[in-house]
């Protein structure tokens, strides 16, 4: 079963792995760039391997079953 979540952005962007942990979808930063790296993470539909990706409000990232809608 998947859900949706959102995430209000502080500032301007936030950083891939950032929001990977900030969701607790990761517990260490080493994690979140495992999970990216692996390309087990999309942004947009698409597989991200940017782990310093720069999420803006109206991207979609998509991981574990979760889609999570930046505001």
């Amino acid at each position: 079963m998947s859900k949706t979540l959102s995430f209000a952005i502080r500032g301007e962007f936030i950083e891939l792995i950032q929001l990977l942990k900030a969701m607790n979808l990761a517990e260490s930063g080493g994690q979140a760039k495992a999970f990216v790296e692996e390309g087990l993470v999309k942004l947009n539909g698409e597989i991200e391997t940017r782990k310093r990706a720069k999420l803006r409000p109206g991207d979609r990232v998509e991981f574990q079953n979760t889609t999570i809608v930046m505001e």
